[in-house]
């Protein structure tokens, strides 16, 4: 069985809905969790904070340069993920179509590479 990544992605918007008007979003997202844990599916996932309050390291020249905000200015944003199991492709999609139904967003996967 493979591992897979499937990245929630969003716009920033979605930070400034109220959190009355979210609640629905978070809980077919933990019902779509508490499904993937009882198929066995189930990796880790998460959730991320607001891309404005990202911080970027690169240590990629002679000095390590730490700039507040995201890396990217984009439009669409990873807002999180989950890190699924699954025997190929043709599952994983499966899973992917039933997480993005549950979070409201896009989903992109790629496979997971473990080191």
């Amino acid at each position: 069985m493979a591992h897979y990544m499937l990245s929630v992605i969003g716009d920033p918007s979605v930070y400034d809905i109220p959190p009355e008007e979210a609640q629905p979003m978070y809980e077919e997202t933990g019902r779509f969790n508490d499904e993937l844990k009882a198929e066995g599916a189930w990796v880790f996932a998460g959730g991320l904070g607001r891309p404005d309050a990202a911080t970027t390291v690169d240590n990629t020249g002679s000095d390590v340069i730490v700039t507040d905000g995201p890396f990217a200015e984009t439009k669409e944003f990873l807002g999180g993920f989950w890190v699924v199991e699954a025997a190929d492709l043709d599952a994983v999609l499966k899973i992917a179509a039933r997480a993005s139904q549950a979070c409201g967003a896009k989903i992109e996967i790629r496979t997971f590479d473990r080191a």
